[in-house]
Parts: structure tokens; sequence; C-alpha cells
């Protein structure tokens, strides 16, 4: 059986375009929704705070925006942990 340069070429090219790395703009864009997320919970429940000392909302919505802000910091925690810990797992590994 005999290969043509040209089915080569594209069987290689086929090949590198499967093997090449992936650029990341998908998990970077991930990511990068996931801070602005986080960041304007931590906002929010600074604003909430501030209206609340100054008797513009009630307290309840103070204890509400503490609870998300409260359960996005230990989120944004364990993912930290998480990372951390497959950082070290990956420093043990042989070489």
């Amino acid at each position: 059986m005999e290969l043509s340069t040209s089915v080569a070429a594209q069987a290689y090219a086929r090949a590198r375009s499967a093997a090449a790395p992936d650029t990341g703009s998908a998990a970077q864009t991930t990511l990068g929704s996931l801070a602005n997320s986080f960041e304007a919970t931590l906002r929010s429940g600074e604003e909430t705070a501030k209206a609340t000392m100054l008797g513009k909302a009630d307290p309840h919505s103070l204890v509400q925006a503490l609870a998300e802000t409260q359960l996005a910091v230990e989120t944004a925690v364990t993912v930290r942990n998480k990372v951390v810990e497959a950082y070290q797992e990956i420093l043990r590994m042989p070489v």
C-alpha cells in the first residue's frame, strides 16, 4: 500500500492539531466570570452592611447578605485548598 505525500501531510496536520495544547480561553473565561461573581457578592454584602448602618436597610437583608458572603468566601477557600493540595501532590511525584 503506497501513501502519497499529500495524504501523509494531511494525516500529520490532523494529528498535530489534535495534539496541540489548548489555549485555555474557555478556562480563562470561566475563571474570570467566577472571580467577577465573587467580587460582586462581596461588594453587595459590603453595600448592604453600609446601608444597614445608615438605617436604609433592614437587619434581615444584612443577615442574608452576610450569609451569601460567608458562603462565597468558604467556597473560594475550599477551591484554593484543593489547588494547593493538587500542587503538593504533583511535587511528590517521582521524576
